[in-house]
C-alpha cells in the first residue's frame, strides 16, 4: 500500500523502534528521507545512516542511539501535514522545549534546524520537532 506521508511514517518507525528499543530501523528510501536522517546524526539523535541499494528502491537503514539504555530521541513529532502547511520567517522559528530539542526545517537552502535557520535568517515549513 503506498503511503502518501513519508515523513510522518519515517517518524512513525523511529518512534516505534526506538520504543522497542531495536538497534535499527529501515526505511524507503528518498531524497527528503535521507536528509531528515542526516539533520537527526548531525545533531547527535543517531549513531550512524546508510544507504542500502535493492532493486526496487533503496533504503535509508538508521542505527539508533541509546544513552544509559534510554533512547536519545525521547520524543518525535510531525508538524506540517499534506493538509496543512506550516511554514514559519527566521524570526518567528519555533523554540522546541527552550532549546532542549530542534525543529527540523525544510529551507530553500536545504533542510536544518531551527537554531541554524535563525543563524542564516531563512525561513521554511517546519516538518517535525525532536526532543
Amino acid at each position: 500500500m503506498p503511503v502518501t506521508d513519508r515523513i510522518a511514517d519515517m517518524l512513525t518507525r523511529i518512534r516505534n523502534a526506538s520504543g522497542a528499543h531495536h538497534e535499527t530501523v529501515d526505511i524507503p528510501a528518498s531524497g527528503l528521507i535521507k536528509g531528515v536522517a542526516d539533520v537527526l546524526l548531525e545533531e547527535g539523535y543517531i549513531k550512524n545512516v546508510q544507504v542500502i541499494e535493492h532493486d526496487i528502491q533503496d533504503i535509508v537503514r538508521i542505527e539508533l542511539k541509546y544513552v544509559n539504555h534510554k533512547p536519545a530521541i525521547a520524543g518525535i513529532k510531525r508538524i506540517s501535514k499534506p493538509g496543512l502547511r506550516i511554514y514559519s520567517s527566521a524570526s518567528d522559528m519555533p523554540r522546541v522545549l527552550d532549546g532542549l530539542g530542534i525543529a527540523i526545517v525544510s529551507t530553500s537552502k536545504g533542510l536544518m534546524t531551527d537554531k541554524a535557520c535563525r543563524e542564516n535568517r531563512i525561513g521554511g515549513e517546519v516538518l517535525a520537532y525532536v526532543w
